[in-house]
């Protein structure tokens, strides 16, 4: 539509929003407990247009309750709309609106893909200097209902106990091994058992065996993590106890790939809406 321009966000609102989702995060655990009925979504990447057409497609808050997994930022066009609505949501709903840390909520990988060159030319590096501050705020991880765990990148060696993620101290980093590297950037294979080197160079890969091991032990029925591109924006992997989900549809414009987001009902019963593509990505992959 050719209607007015709506005013930018000034530097003071964008400050406000950061330092009150700041607070909110540091007064719920590293580990939030979620109830059902809920949303779960999957990597959005400053896809700003394609958020909201997911919002429109499951429900905007707080008509239905949401949890994010990570990675707002970096890639796409527009990570300040994208991280700003999704904190500005956090702040007016922080008991039905839940936003997980992603491996691209960290300054040493948010410098070089995108984030930064966006708030210095927007705002200033001072104001990147505080976003890199509330995100070393996050919570690594959701359970919800004590039977879907959920995380950016998956699973660890070092979790031993649902208490080693309460434990975590904040404000924290991510550093390059350990128990938080391994929630933000390890990934699932199929093809492989036990733990494995992970191409990404970072973190590991953990197997069919590692998966069905764990939840056993942890006594829950699914892993839910995002941080990988899956054409249908889902994929199950070791028998349905693992699943991904990806909520950025033609990711970087350079795929073909459809978003999903997950529904969780009040029975745990899980289901999936689909954005489809809007157009064919340019990448033959």
């Amino acid at each position: 539509g050719s209607g007015p321009i709506p005013p930018p966000v000034t530097e003071s609102e964008v400050r406000f929003l950061v330092m009150e989702s700041r607070a909110i995060f540091m007064s719920q655990p590293m580990l939030v407990e979620v109830l059902a009925p809920l949303r779960l979504c999957g990597d959005v990447h400053g896809q700003y247009s394609d958020l909201l057409r997911l919002f429109d497609l499951a429900g905007y808050p707080p008509l239905q309750n949401y949890l994010f997994l990570g990675d707002y930022v970096d890639r796409g066009r527009q990570s300040l709309e994208t991280i700003l609505l999704l904190m500005a949501y956090k702040i007016k709903y922080p008991s039905n609106f839940f936003l997980l840390r992603g491996n691209h909520e960290c300054s040493s990988i948010n410098r070089i893909y995108g984030f930064y060159d966006e708030c210095k030319r927007r705002y200033s590096v001072k104001i990147w200097k505080l976003f890199t501050d509330t995100f070393n705020c996050m919570p690594v991880a959701g359970l919800v209902e004590e039977r879907i765990l959920c995380m950016h990148g998956g699973i660890s060696p070092e979790l031993r106990t649902f208490d080693s993620i309460h434990k975590i101290l904040r404000p924290t980093d991510v550093p390059d091994s350990g128990l938080i590297c391994d929630l933000l950037w390890a990934d699932p294979n199929d093809e492989t058992s036990g733990w494995g080197q992970n191409d990404r160079g970072v973190s590991w890969t953990f197997g069919t065996d590692i998966v069905e091991q764990f939840t056993a032990k942890f006594d829950i029925d699914l892993i839910c993590r995002a941080h990988q591109v899956v054409d249908e924006g889902y994929q199950f992997f070791s028998q349905r106890r693992c699943v991904t989900v990806f909520s950025a549809p033609n990711y970087c414009g350079d795929f073909d790939n459809s978003a999903a987001v997950m529904c969780v009902n009040e029975d745990l019963h899980c289901s999936f809406l689909q954005l489809r593509p809007q157009y064919a990505g340019t990448a033959y992959n």
